[in-house]
């Protein structure tokens, strides 16, 4: 299943701030934003907490996301595929839904798992599926309220 608006790459790293320093030095960034968050996640084997340290790179229409994951079962998705140094790898794509109840009952009859899940109903939403086996990565699906995309960078 692949369907929404296309926006983000996303790549997870063991130095969020190397990788941010790297972005400043070779790209054109419109809006940098720089956080440390916990989060609540579920997982096909429970929820969790974990910390995680992101950076939204804005270029162009483009936002590259920078996940550095800290402790937690729930963050194994992102720590399994940290590179051996302290480069980027790529992890996912993300797609930006608009109508998030449709978007969920239509992926419920998709061929790809479920992985991750999270956010803050009326605000932001987002689900993991595993298309590794057909696109080789992860594929997330966002809906965010209006004000939210905006406070995001997104245009």
């Amino acid at each position: 299943m692949l369907t929404g608006r296309h926006y983000q790459n996303a790549y997870v790293t063991r130095d969020v701030d190397k990788a941010v320093a790297r972005f400043r030095a070779l790209a054109d960034i419109r809006k940098l934003i720089e956080i440390e968050v916990p989060v609540r996640l579920w997982t096909p084997q429970g929820e969790g907490d974990g910390v995680q340290k992101l950076a939204f790179v804005w270029v162009g229409d483009l936002q590259f996301e920078l996940i550095q994951p800290g402790e937690g079962d729930v963050l194994a998705l992102f720590r399994d595929a940290l590179p051996p140094g302290d480069g980027v790898a790529f992890h996912h794509i993300c797609q930006r839904v608009d109508d998030w109840d449709d978007f969920t009952a239509r992926a419920a009859a998709h061929p790809f798992p479920v992985v991750l899940k999270g956010g803050t109903p009326g605000m932001l939403e987002f689900v993991y599926l595993d298309a590794r086996d057909w696109l080789g990565h992860y594929v997330e699906y966002v809906w965010m309220a209006p004000e939210r995309w905006a406070a995001m960078g997104g245009r």
